[in-house]
């Protein structure tokens, strides 16, 4: 009972209701489309890099806290990746390797907020611009190709599970989403993450490690974002310098309009799989009613605007 309450709170229930409006709205303006199972398929293996990348940094956000380096992240993780494969032929040390990045670099956000006291923002801003140049600078500029990966490992990550031929990354986003419920919501680290976010100094009278914490969350950010990476280089069979671009306004689209706070706090697992869905479905259901590509930009601005204001006044209301 504990659990339902938890999911079907009227947040939770707001945002269903406005993913079930939008579908309908598309399967109208588009029922060709959108009454067929082919793009929910497609939305398998798109949908989960958001979710991943929306999963590993909600926790952040509930902290108080922001990573914005995230895409340079999964560039420079793909990167490290493709490139130590390319040259060693073996899959599972670029596997390593590439996550090790992540720690680094996740670990060094942390620093740079924790130690050096800088605000996360301005910091994670820093090192987006860092690891993106030195991502190019390594790759002089040019793709890697992926042609020769083939093995386990990659059908660990990318392959497609029959009679349905449902893309593996669906499965990790699922995974990681339940983990990182368990770990937030129903485990004493949770505690520790939430009354971060809350309130830091009565945090640290309870004699939660504050700084730990967030060596944690932005650890964890920076190995999901090397993940969000490598996935995406293997499905498209190609690492490129830009890669990650663009999943900046729909990561943070996704966790707002999913119900989540700026100021940290609270946040909603449930909520951001909804909103990563919402997210992910906006540009083919924009397209498909005859608008052009353009106008996703506008929308997804305006989900935040709307969301954070809507958000604001429904806490307020409550209190």
């Amino acid at each position: 009972m504990l659990c339902i309450r938890h999911f079907m709170n009227k947040k939770n229930v707001i945002i269903s209701l406005v993913l079930i409006f939008i579908l309908a709205l598309f399967a109208s303006f588009s029922p060709g489309v959108f009454l067929k199972p082919n793009i929910y398929f497609s939305y398998l293996s798109s949908i989960p890099i958001i979710l991943i990348l929306c999963i590993g940094l909600l926790p952040l956000i509930i902290a108080g806290e922001f990573d914005m380096s995230f895409p340079a992240t999964m560039a420079m993780g793909g990167f490290v990746f493709s490139y130590t494969f390319n040259t060693t032929n073996s899959m599972f040390l670029a596997l390593i390797l590439a996550l090790f990045f992540g720690v680094i670099a996740g670990a060094l956000n942390a620093f740079l907020v924790v130690n050096i006291k800088v605000n996360s923002i301005i910091a994670t801003i820093g090192t987006q611009f860092f690891f993106r140049g030195l991502a190019v600078v390594l790759s002089s500029g040019l793709s890697l190709s992926l042609a020769n990966a083939n093995g386990l490992l990659k059908e660990i990550f990318v392959g497609r599970v029959t009679p349905f031929e449902i893309p593996m990354q669906a499965f990790w986003a699922i995974i990681i989403c339940l983990l990182t419920y368990l770990f937030i919501f129903r485990h004493k680290f949770g505690d520790s993450v939430l009354f971060t976010g809350d309130n830091e100094k009565a945090a640290k009278m309870l004699g939660i490690n504050v700084a730990k914490t967030r060596y944690i969350l932005f650890i964890n950010m920076g190995i999901m974002s090397t993940l969000a990476g490598i996935i995406l280089s293997l499905e498209f069979i190609n690492w490129w310098p830009t890669q990650g671009e663009g999943y900046m306004l729909l990561v943070f689209a996704a966790i707002f309009i999913g119900g989540t706070g700026a100021k940290g706090g609270s946040g909603s697992i449930y909520g951001t799989i909804i909103g990563s869905i919402i997210i992910g479905i906006m540009e083919s259901g924009i397209v498909a009613m005859g608008f052009d590509a353009f106008y996703t930009r506008v929308v997804y601005g305006a989900i935040i605007v709307i969301s954070v204001i809507f958000y604001s006044k429904f806490e307020e209301s409550k209190n």
